[in-house]
């Protein structure tokens, strides 16, 4: 047990951490999808709905988890902790930039020519370029959290509780999500004993955690029709509120032993993030040029199953075989001895 009283080991799973991870990853990749097929459609379907219900607690879910098992390690020497998380995400953003550059080019530079695509990609290492602002946000949050280990925890949290709620508004995506979404990183951290507690008191009594969610879900979806849930202080109380309620989900979920489906994307959610752009765009594209179906909102829901499916594929496709440094650190990319069995979503 860590000091903060986290029931895990390194390189252990936890099955209702997989289910929320996948619960997340999911939603994240039907946001995008459901975005970009209305922005093609100049019309919304019925997903939209789903992908504004879950945007006050979609990405806080997904850092408060990345920042649950940080206890266990936070005190290693710095060689290896900037290893497995800096230079770990860095790498993968680095490499799949480039890939989303290579694959998005001759459409920047029909607009703007071939010097403004090379400005946009040398842009990319200070303006984290599309879907992949997570994994560059991500080592930011491991290092401040590092760094601000001897501060008091409670006064780092409100202090970044603040920044959450001055809805921060640079122009800047990694100033602008660092003031959004610290808070609920460094919460994983501080308060992981009391996840974990909350977790448990969920497996033992699911009838009192079905009917919390119930009352969770009509709030939530009320403070988002009347529009209130981007307010101060009120988008801080649903993103910990909705994290809480994911966790609560995926630790039924895992108790009852359902939908092992989106267990499996937990466990490779960081797989997803990085290839699920591929699929998407594709299929996006394919349906809304052949216009085979009508219905804008089964078409989101279409390029979002494609978008993770499709994903997997990919990694499937290549993860042995020369292609697999596109989901594996090669070795020479590390500068701390390796583990074992390198992979790539580390589990501690």
């Amino acid at each position: 047990m860590s000091k903060n009283g986290t029931q895990a080991t390194p390189g252990a799973r936890v099955d209702w951490v997989d289910y929320a991870k996948g619960i997340c990853i999911i939603m994240v990749v039907m946001m995008h999808s459901t975005l970009g097929v209305e922005a093609a459609a100049g019309d919304e379907g019925f997903m939209h709905l789903i992908v504004a219900f879950a945007k006050p607690f979609r990405m806080p879910d997904f850092f408060l988890i990345s920042g649950l098992f940080l206890p266990l390690v936070i005190n290693r020497n710095w060689r290896t902790y900037l290893d497995r998380k800096v230079v770990h995400f860095f790498y993968f953003y680095i490499l799949w930039t480039a890939i989303q550059f290579a694959f998005k080019a001759p459409h920047f530079a029909s607009t703007g020519g071939w010097m403004h695509v090379g400005a946009m990609y040398l842009e990319s290492f200070i303006e984290p370029f599309g879907t992949l602002w997570f994994i560059y946000l991500l080592p930011v949050f491991f290092v401040v959290t590092k760094l601000t280990l001897r501060l008091p925890g409670w006064a780092v949290w409100i202090a970044a509780a603040l920044l959450e709620a001055s809805h921060l508004q640079t122009g800047w995506t990694a100033i602008d999500e660092f003031a959004a979404r610290f808070v609920y990183f460094y919460s994983g951290y501080l308060f992981s004993r009391h996840i974990f507690a909350l977790a448990e008191a969920v497996r033992a009594r699911p009838g009192v955690a079905l009917a919390g969610l119930a009352m969770w879900a009509i709030i939530n979806a009320t403070l988002v029709h009347i529009g209130a849930s981007e307010w101060p202080l009120v988008s801080l109380a649903l993103g910990i509120a909705g994290a809480c309620a994911v966790i609560a989900a995926a630790t039924l979920l895992a108790r009852a032993k359902l939908i092992d489906a989106i267990r499996y994307c937990g466990e490779h959610s960081i797989v997803i993030y990085l290839a699920f752009f591929l699929p998407m765009a594709a299929t996006r594209t394919l349906l809304m040029k052949t216009s085979l179906i009508a219905d804008v909102g089964l078409i989101s829901l279409i390029v979002t199953t494609a978008g993770v499916v499709g994903s997997l594929l990919i990694w499937w496709a290549v993860r042995d075989t020369r292609l697999n440094f596109l989901f594996e650190r090669p070795g020479a990319f590390w500068i701390a001895p390796q583990k074992p069995h390198p992979v790539l979503q580390p589990a501690e």
